[in-house]
């Protein structure tokens, strides 16, 4: 039989560290920024120790150090973390499975086996024995009932979801334990009244294409549903985009120099995209408001470009689609790739 695994490296960042820094294990790690807590910068990610003390992703440096004040702060360190990442998607590809890369820390497996748990536990054997990585594996009958399964497995373990027991696993759960609905969408479910798997898989569709759109609404309830597509494609993985960004240890304010650090950033990117050897179809702005409020804007290219002037040009016009009435503590920009079939 078919199967889709979804195979999740457990606090991935901080277990590299770990691994490089053994002294480290047991205690709350967060990775992010540039592993000072007193200067600004956000978290990448927490080891399971510090996330007991409600440190999660995201989170402002400070504010995880006031959480967890005997927490070991670590800069990020992206060699590091995709050339692990890369011996793990080459340990995947030694089964005779078919592995879709989605991200450094989690790929969809797609195999034919009629014992499912067993490649799973033989793929968490590997990966640890290779690696040094712990994973969760997800198996479903599809990638959505995969993904969600990983959550429950997690950490180290393994849970099967499929149309067996979707109804029984998920029909009671909020809807944001749907892959692929926000908090932003949760709120405007709540607004219509569906706040459960199951409230949501018995909804009008009409309803929901009202307010959500003729494509996006009806699939919501699609997701609640459990369906999903049972294709694993032996794809590698592709980067959707290049971003750069800057915290300042200071907000600043004046408009010209916001115009400098864009334009700065936006050379960088220009750089990656360069080295990526795609030209950019998008380019967005990112603007973080003191106290803590992010906002992105973003606008389509007349042509897909590499050109640094281009994307200069963009992300400077995309900056003025802000009101920059308050003090600025981070500023990013992305370039967007074109999206392929």
């Amino acid at each position: 039989m078919d199967w889709v695994l979804h195979v999740d490296l457990d606090q991935f960042l901080a277990a590299v560290e770990i691994a490089r820094h053994p002294e480290l294990k047991g205690k709350p790690v967060v990775v992010g920024g540039a592993g000072d807590p007193t200067q600004r910068g956000v978290v990448a990610t927490a080891s399971y120790e510090a996330r007991a003390f409600g440190v999660h992703s995201g989170m402002p440096l400070r504010t995880a150090a006031k959480k967890c004040p005997d927490a070991i702060f670590l800069p990020s360190d992206a060699p590091a973390y995709e050339e692990v990442s890369e011996r793990v998607m080459a340990t995947l590809r030694e089964f005779p499975v078919v592995v879709e890369v989605i991200g450094w820390d989690e790929a969809f497996v797609g195999a034919h086996t009629d014992d499912p748990e067993a490649l799973a536990a033989d793929i968490q054997e590997a990966v640890s024995a290779k690696t040094g990585m712990s994973c969760s594996v997800g198996i479903g009958d599809n990638k959505l009932r995969a993904k969600i399964a990983t959550g429950f497995a997690k950490p180290a373990g393994v849970y099967r979801l499929t149309r067996d027991n979707w109804v029984a696993v998920m029909a009671k759960r909020p809807v944001d334990a749907l892959w692929g609905i926000g908090p932003k969408t949760t709120k405007k479910l709540l607004e219509l009244g569906l706040e459960t798997v199951e409230q949501l898989a018995r909804s009008d569709p009409a309803a929901l294409a009202e307010r959500f759109g003729p494509n996006m609404g009806p699939w919501y309830r699609t997701l609640a549903l459990g369906a999903g597509d049972p294709n694993v494609e032996a794809t590698p993985y592709v980067a959707k985009s290049r971003s750069r960004e800057v915290t300042f240890q200071e907000n600043i304010s004046d408009h010209s120099d916001i115009r400098s650090e864009i334009s700065n950033l936006a050379k960088r990117v220009a750089q990656d995209v360069a080295d990526e050897g795609r030209p950019a179809a998008r380019v967005a702005v990112k603007v973080r408001f003191a106290p803590f409020l992010t906002y992105t804007r973003s606008i389509t290219l007349p042509s897909p470009s590499d050109d640094p002037a281009e994307i200069e040009r963009a992300a400077l016009e995309v900056l003025g689609l802000f009101e920059l009435r308050k003090p600025v503590r981070l500023l990013g920009v992305r370039a967007e790739f074109p999206v392929t079939e």
